[in-house]
Order: structure tokens, then sequence, then C-alpha cells
């Protein structure tokens, strides 16, 4: 304890008894600190002030030594039952000194008692838990660092303790300077570029036009919540040495309560707990049971009997919940500033990169939508459609064994209309627009991220050097070596060790990747067995659409295979994490990232792969079928097509993984709140009425997700691939994505401020990893979509038979006037006689003639049974095939060229950023000169006032 910083030295006989009840023996005034000037004009107020400071010092001093000769135990000394009006000393000095505080600041819960000190940070044990010693030994050592601590007994339960904490202005000066937190010292001020005449009269014509026009409805009413409005300030990294430089109205305010929070949860994971050099944080005693829960206050309740147009926002989470996350502001912009100051830079870029994604989805949305009506319009004019539609002689070969009858080809009338929605002449473009439009997204957001990472000043900011886990730690504890960085030893862990580990790693994700696979077989073989089980069903709705209502059922129960293998695959991945023994949390973060991304991806997507590139492309043909084991005959695609079973798997898919998402982020939650307020009801009883503190209230909250926004970010990196891989084959995904985005913008807003405790606010300057992901997605989309294009769909077949085969060959024209003919041309003729016994089907076909029949047709290109040689493939055959490998070359390369002229001529920073950014560099060194200047000029003003100039003296 630093005395002279009090303006008190050590002396010898002089005694002070402050109101405090403290003796001061063995300290003395020091003088010299004292104004120049006569000593009658010593403001004597000030002396107590520190004195009583002073006191408050000591008597933490003697509570330390105390406790070092005492056997260690739970200091119960700040404990008070759980009532907001018992008395402690500095409220009792406040009354005392006749300093009056607001009522309503000791009643809300988010003070200390004596209604000044401001609760930073709160901390949960149970007086029954064992770990004594340790608490005990941490909380003297929260106390040394100059925290003030109060201590408080749970309304329900006794054994709960709720430790508060406060940061005193001297400690955030101190942090805030060592953090290099950077606060507002200027306003800024904006420079408009020199305009010309001719331009200043175009901007007065537009400005008069857009006064006829419409404000813009999505824009925030800062006139009625003028608390959105932030001080556009230039900022510095704090220092108490130039304080008089920053803006401080009050200090009580000038650091916000993330700030705050932010600070003392960064004092507190740098307190020892034990002796020992490991034996230290916050986390290490949450991860040992010490305190069951570590968390900042909410800003009080998110609702108000008043309305906030009338009587303003009660505080900033009031504020959040009526212009964010309420349900009726869902068309509007979110307020990113305010999201940020309340919840810090993380959670605000995750918020602020959602909120691009989702505009980003308009104009892909719109144009999926235009393809689809465009497939609606041209629905009467398609060739194929109608040939399907108008071919009740050509009979179609059963599609499975024995029990799957003839049909005809117009049969599938509705399935070919269905087939032409998605699969029309717009696809390709829009196929190209996508993929082009993932690349204009992440570049965009490279320039977004820029904005906001100067707007939140993010930019010059760097991760500290990050802390060594527990774990590895406690693994690698024998073996050390130097840290480049800071010059300290360090555990260490040999190279053939963490090789050995990623080797093994690697061979668990291979191993679950293979699981995935065997599920896929799972599902294939059920969708063979259950064709024939359906078309022998005695219900004729289903006996006639057996295939539907295969690939209906086998898509749920995929799904249900889905969510079950989801959360085996976040135990293995856990698993396989903790195995690799990463050094840090954010490396642990990543790797754990990385291999969630990649069971879930494949998980997820692996059936689809199937029915994209594989359904009905390996089965054979009539009479040498291929199949699994010899016994099932693989699946056939429908008459009219693969691509309406691939529209079927997207679309149950992304509804169903997007409404089981959406009710396990906000029902789970609520389910569970709810469950403990009715526990709570039932201790205490329905007919007493209990108003808890903030804090309690917040601890009855849900903790945050363990991997923090990992899960959010899963949930929107999964849809975006859903929206991009495979998008030729559903051009409605980004219309899907877009409602679902709006909704979960406002679920996750109305989850964070409503539903979970206030999560430590924390700063980032990207999404990370995710980053990454998100390029790899977007290459993987250009390869899928042009496989599925060239295979998946007839849009290659068609070509060919327009330019080749049709009534327009040679002439250069593919309109639908040459696509006469297609359907009969993409059949082939098969001899029902040539039938295998065990595919030979029961009904001989009499039905549809009256005679039994003699040829089936099936989709391929063979030589029909009389040639010379039977079932061989035709001409037409190897022209498809080699226009198809053409164009997946052609495709791919065009449209990565154009991906990568788009990111080479969109720059990662706007030009008028990097202009603000150089203008505000060079105008901060001007400020701090001039207030340097004005601070010296000042003190040599009062010196020669006083009688104490020196000549010679700059300035």
């Amino acid at each position: 304890m630093e005395a002279s910083s009090s303006g008190i030295t050590n002396g010898k006989t002089k005694v002070f008894r402050p109101e405090g009840g403290v003796d001061l023996q063995g300290y003395q005034l020091d003088m010299q600190i004292l104004p120049d000037g006569p000593k009658s004009d010593v403001d004597f107020s000030e002396i107590l002030n520190a004195i009583q400071e002073m006191a408050k010092d000591v008597n933490i001093l003697f509570d330390e030594l105390e406790a070092v000769n005492s056997p260690c135990k739970d200091d119960d000394s700040l404990l008070h039952p759980g009532n907001l009006t018992s008395t402690s000393d500095d409220a009792s000095r406040l009354e005392a000194g006749g300093e009056t505080v607001p009522e309503k600041n000791k009643s809300n819960g988010l003070y200390f008692r004596d209604g000044k000190c401001r609760i930073d940070y709160i901390l949960v044990y149970r007086k029954s838990n064992p770990q004594t010693e340790k608490r005990e030994v941490f909380e003297r050592n929260i106390r040394a660092e100059g925290l003030q601590m109060e201590k408080e007994s749970s309304l329900i339960n006794s054994d709960i303790i709720f430790v508060k904490l406060h940061a005193p202005w001297e400690v955030l000066g101190r942090y805030a300077e060592q953090m290099n937190v950077r606060m507002p010292f200027r306003r800024k001020i904006y420079y408009l570029p020199r305009r010309y005449k001719f331009m200043s009269r175009i901007d007065k014509q537009i400005s008069r036009f857009r006064r006829w026009l419409p404000k813009k409805p999505m824009r925030l009413d800062k006139e009625t919540l003028p608390d959105l409005e932030e001080n556009d300030c230039y900022t510095a990294p704090f220092s108490q040495q130039r304080i008089h430089h920053f803006i401080i109205h009050n200090k009580d305010t000038f650091f916000n309560n993330a700030t705050r929070s932010r600070i003392v949860h960064h004092i507190l994971q740098r307190i020892k707990y034990e002796e020992g050099k490991n034996k230290i944080g916050l986390n290490r005693l949450l991860t040992n049971g010490s305190y069951e829960a570590a968390f900042p206050l909410h800003e009080g309740s998110y609702r108000s009997k008043n309305s906030i147009r009338t009587h303003g926002a009660e505080n900033h989470r009031h504020l959040l919940y009526e212009c964010w996350a309420s349900w009726g502001v869902w068309y509007k912009y979110q307020p990113l500033d305010l999201v940020r100051r309340y919840f810090g830079e993380k959670i605000g870029l995750y918020f602020a990169w959602l909120g691009w994604y989702t505009g980003m989805l308009f104009p892909a949305a719109f144009i999926g939508l235009f393809v689809f009506l465009y497939g609606v319009i041209t629905l009467d004019h398609c060739q194929v459609s109608k040939e399907v539609c108008q071919a009740t002689d050509i009979i179609m070969c059963p599609v499975c064994d024995k029990y799957c009858p003839f049909m005809r080809l117009s049969d599938s009338c509705v399935y070919a209309k269905v087939t032409h929605l998605f699969d029309n002449g717009a696809t390709v473009f829009f196929a190209v627009f996508m993929a082009v439009w993932a690349t204009v997204f992440l570049e965009f957001w490279k320039r977004r991220r820029a904005v906001i990472a100067y707007d939140w000043d993010l930019i010059d900011w760097e991760e500290e050097e990050e802390e060594i886990r527990p774990q590895f730690e406690a693994k690698y504890s024998k073996k050390e070596r130097m840290n480049p960085i800071s010059g300290k030893p360090e555990p260490y862990q040999a190279f053939a060790d963490k090789c050995s580990r990623l080797i093994v790693s690697a061979s668990g994700i291979f191993f679950m990747i293979c699981v995935v696979i065997a599920a896929v077989f799972g599902i294939v073989i059920y969708r063979v067995v259950t064709v024939s089980t359906f078309a022998a069903f005695k219900w004729a709705l289903i006996r006639n659409n057996s295939q539907v209502a295969t690939t209906g059922t086998a898509v749920c129960i995929n799904f249900c295979i889905i969510m079950l293998l989801n959360v085996l695959y976040e135990k293995v991945a856990l698993l396989l994490t903790n195995l690799e023994q990463p050094r840090t949390e954010s490396e642990w973060e990543n790797s754990f990232t990385l291999k969630m991304f990649l069971f879930q991806f494949v998980n997820l997507n692996s059936s689809t792969f199937y029915i994209a590139f594989f359904l009905g492309r390996f089965t054979g043909h009539p009479g040498a079928y291929l199949r699994l084991i010899n016994r099932w005959r693989l699946e056939e695609c429908h008459p009219s097509g693969c691509l309406i079973d691939l529209c079927m798997q997207m679309g149950i898919i992304m509804v169903l993984k997007q409404t089981w998402n959406n009710f396990m982020e906000l029902g789970y939650p609520l389910i569970q709140n709810w469950w403990t307020r009715r526990k709570v009801r039932q201790e205490r009883g329905p007919e007493r009425k209990i108003s808890f503190p903030q804090w309690e209230k917040d601890y009855n909250l849900q903790p945050m997700n363990a991997y923090g926004l990992f899960d959010e970010y899963l949930e929107m990196i999964l849809q975006f691939g859903f929206t991009t891989i495979f998008v030729a084959a559903f051009p409605l995904a980004p219309l899907l994505a877009l409602l679902n985005n709006i909704i979960e913008i406002r679920l996750d807003a109305y989850k964070f401020v409503t539903q979970w405790r206030r999560p430590l606010a924390s700063r980032a300057k990207d999404i990370g990893i995710w980053y990454g992901i998100l390029e790899g997605i977007g290459i993987l989309s250009v390869i899928t979509n042009a496989f599925v294009i060239a295979i998946t769909s007839d849009f290659i077949p068609r070509l060919v038979y327009a330019y080749k085969y049709g009534p327009c060959a040679g002439q250069g024209e593919a309109g639908q006037k040459c696509m006469v003919g297609y359907v009969n041309a993409s059949l082939s003729v098969f001899r029902i006689s040539d039938f295998e016994n065990r595919s030979e089907p029961e009904s001989d076909g009499s039905e549809f003639s009256g005679t039994p029949l003699k040829y089936c047709r099936y989709r391929d290109y063979r030589d029909p049974p009389h040639s010379l040689v039977p079932y061989g493939y035709t001409l037409q055959f190897w022209h498809v095939l080699a226009a198809r490998l053409a164009f997946i070359i052609v495709f791919e390369h065009l449209v990565f060229c154009i991906k990568h002229l788009i990111s080479y001529l969109i720059p990662d920073l706007p030009k008028d950023l990097r202009d603000r950014m150089r203008r505000e560099k060079y105008l901060i060194q001007e400020m701090m000169y001039e207030a340097e200047l004005e601070r010296l000029q000042k003190e040599r003003k009062e010196r020669k006032k006083n009688g104490k100039a020196h000549h010679n003296e700059w300035p």
C-alpha cells in the first residue's frame, strides 16, 4: 500500500480517528502535497476524504493479515442475508455524512447496498462446496487488487452465495491503461470534399425529389429513440498521465458497463487462488467447481410499464428489446452500435455478418424466384412436358422387381411439369449467378467488416498473448521452453507427440466419415427394399406413387439419422480435440470448429450427393440389372428424371432442419426458464410475491452456450452450403434461407436479451475461421453446380439433341420447335422376354392393349434388342457424355475466372475509408499536440500567477 499516493506518509505519533472507526497509527500528513500559498487556504475536506479512503485500504489490509494468520475458511464477514435493506459500513458512512442515495439504486439490484457502487461482476458459489480454502485465498487477493466486494445469500436457497464485485475508478484507470482500452477524447470533424456547381445542382434536384418519396421504413427512428445516437468521437488508448485529454463528463459512466465487466474479468483471470506457478485465474476455479457461475449483470428488466416512445427506455436492455428483439421491428435495420455497446464486439460482429448475409440473400432470392416463375410461365410451351403428357402409347418398364407394374409415360405428366419448374433454360444462368454471388458476398463482406472495424476501433487492435490451457499445462508441465514473445518458460509439446496425436485424430475423423457413408448405404437399402413394398401396397394412392412415397419417407428417416448422429459427432469431436491437446483456447476452438463442421457437413449432405450424382447412374438396364450383394436391385430414377428426387431431398431437409434449429434455440431455453420459475414458486409458495434482485434473476436464466457463438455460426454456414452447393437443382433455396434468416435474427436477439445471462463482452476483428470455410464452400459450389447441370439435369441431352439430332440439326437453333421428338429419342426399347426370372413382373401388361406386351421403354441411349450388339450404347450416348464433360470444364473455368476477376477488382478497403483513416491519424496527432501545448501554457500561466515563473521556459 503506497501511502504517499494518498497524501499520507509514515510518521511516528500522530493518530487520526475518522468516521470509519479505524485508528490510523503511525501516519501523518505530508504537507508537501498541499498547494502553494497561505496555509489558511487549504481545503481540509479533501484531506478528510483521503483519510477515509486510507481507512478503507487499511481495513482491507488488516483483513488480509488476519486471514493469513488464521486458518482458511469462508469469509462471511461480508455476507448478509438475502435482503436489499441491510446496512454496511459504506452505507452508514453515507448516512452519517448526510449524503443521499437514490432509493432506486438500492432497490433495483444493480448496486451495492450503499446505492453508489455499481455491480460490475457476479460470482456464485455454494457454502457446501468443499473448495473453501482456494476460494478464500482468491477473494483475499481480489480485495488486494483494489476491487470492492459484497456477499449476498439467495432468497430461494441459503446455500447459494452471490459475490458482488465493483471496480473503483482507480482500478479501472490502471487496468484500462494496461489493456489499451480506447476511449473518446475529441469529437470527429468531417470535411466534405469540394463539389462542382453542376454536381451541387444535381444534388439539390435529387433532394427535392426525395421529399416526395416515403421515408425508409427500415431505418430506426432516432427521434423517439435518442439513445441510439452514438458519440462520434476520435479515440485513443487510455492513459492516466493524459487523462485531461479525454472527454470525461462523469467518472461513473466514462467506462460503460460492458467495458467495466471486461476489465474486472481481466483482473480475475490473473489472480492466484493457491501457491504455485499455474494456480491462477477464474476459469480454473470454474472448472474445478470452486465457483458455480460467473457473469456480468443485465442492466435491469427488458420490460417496462410505460411506453418507450413517451417515457423513453429504462435501460439499454429495454432499448434493445424494443428496437431489436421485438417481433414488431422485424423489418428494420439492426442497431449494431447498441448491440456492440451492450454485448461486445464479438457478438456485434456475428449479428453484423448475419444481417449482411440476410441482406445479400435478397437479390439471390429474387433471381431464384424469377427462375421458378419463368418455369411456371413457360410450362405450357415446354415441348418435353407436352410430349410426356401426350405419350399414352409409350409403356415404361417396371422400376422394381416383380411387384412394380408397367406404366404409361403419360402417368408421370405431373412430375415432368414439376421438373420443368426447376430445370429450365434459366437454370444455367442462375447457377453462374449464384457462383458469382457467393464471391461478391464474401468480397463485400470484407469491405463491410473493414468499415465496422474502423467504426468500432478494431483496426489497430491485436489479440493479447493467450493463456495456455490448464489441460495442456498439466500434461506437459515437465518439459519447458522459452516463449519467444513473453520470454518466460512454458510447457512444451514435442513434435513427435503432436504428430502422433494428429494422426490418431485424423483416423477418428476418417472413421466417423465412414459411419456417415454406412448410414447413407442403409438409406439406399431402405429405398431399394421399400419401393417394392410400396408398389404392392393396398392403398392405390401409395401404390401408384411408390417412388415418391419412397423418397419422402427416406428423407424423413435420413433427417432423424442426421439429428441423432449430430449428438454423437459432438461427443466424438470433443474427444478428438481434447486428444490433440491444443495449446491455447483459440487453437482448441478452431480445431473443434473444423471437426464439427466437417462432420455435420458430410452428415447433412451425403444423401444429397448420392441422389444428385449416383441415383440411377449405375443401375444397368432391363435384363442385366446391377444389384447390391447380388440381391437388391439398385433404385432407378423416375421416368421424368432424378431432379425431382433431389428437389424433395433439399426442400424437406432444409425446412425440417431450420424448424428444428429455431425450436432448440428459443423453445428449449423458454422451457428451461419456465421450469426454473415453476420450482421457485413451489418452494416459496404461490401466495407470496417475491421481488428478486437482478443478480438472482440473471442466475436463474440460462448460461450462454459453452461453445460461444459456435452453434449460431454453424447453423448459418450449413445453410449457406445448402443455398449455394445444389442451388441449380433447387432455385427456391435462397428464398427459404431469406425467410428463415429474417426470423433467425429476431430469435437470436430475443434469446440474447431475454433468455440468456449476459455474456462477457469480448473483442474480435473478424468472424475467424468461418470465413475460410465460407470460401471453401464457394469453391465447392462451382464444382457441384457444374455436375448437377451436366449430369443430374437434362440440360445437356436436350442441347445435344437440338443441335445434332432434332429437326433443327445443323441450323444453329435450339428453340422449343427443335425439341420435337426428344422424349422418344431419349428412350430405349427392351424386349420383355429378355427379363431375368427374378425381375420378371407379375403382370404381362395386357391391361393396356388387351394382349401381352412384347416391348417396353426405359431411359437410356442403347441399341434395340434386334441390333448386332443388343443393348449396346448408341453414338448419341457418347455425344452426350462428351458434351457433359466439356460443359463441366468450360463452366468451371469460366466461373472461376469470373470469381477471381471480381476478387481482384473489388478492394478489401473502400477508398473513402482509407482516406478517412489517413486523415484521422493526421488529426489525432494535431489534436494531441494542441492539447499538450494548451496544458503546458495553462501551467505556465498558473506558475506566473503564483510568482514562480522561470525565464527561458518553453513554450
